[in-house]
């Protein structure tokens, strides 16, 4: 599986994007970076569905700037590249791509160590949706993981 991760508002890839792979049970296969071009690929048994998480490693220095997306269901192929746009924290979520981030937390904390709940914290208070119902979901996930991270 290989693919390109860039920014939502204008192409430029982005570097040091922890993506990670799961099988649907979230039994975790493998994971990789991306480069400096935005690229990365991890090895995947062709065929396999996956859930497929992009976001940031909270040991690096992007750790705050951006919004993790998610991928779920996807059959791992190498002919096809699965590209990802990431939201800066701080900015506008659409309804689509708010609730893309809301499920990427959602596994997320299912599936990180505790020393990723302050970073995830610190994005979600930042992070902007457009209706009532992604607030709330958002605001019980921003519960939990300072919950998590004040454990």
């Amino acid at each position: 599986m290989r693919g390109y991760v860039r920014t939502v508002t204008g192409d430029e890839p982005i570097h040091m994007i922890k993506v990670s792979v799961y099988r649907p049970d979230l039994t975790f296969i493998d994971r990789a970076y991306t480069d400096e071009d935005g690229a990365y690929s991890v090895d995947v048994p062709a065929g396999e569905t996956v859930t497929v998480r992009f976001d940031t490693h909270y040991s690096l220095t992007n750790a705050d700037e951006w919004q993790p997306s998610l991928v779920t269901n996807v059959v791992a192929d190498d002919t096809v590249p699965l590209d990802r746009r990431l939201v800066p924290r701080g900015h506008f979520a659409d309804t689509a791509r708010g609730i893309d981030i809301l499920a990427a937390f959602l596994v997320a904390s299912a599936v990180e160590e505790p020393e990723y709940a302050s970073h995830a914290a610190a994005r979600l208070n930042q992070l902007k949706q457009n209706t009532l119902f992604l607030q709330h979901i958002q605001q019980a996930l921003l519960e939990h993981f300072m919950e998590q991270g004040n454990a």
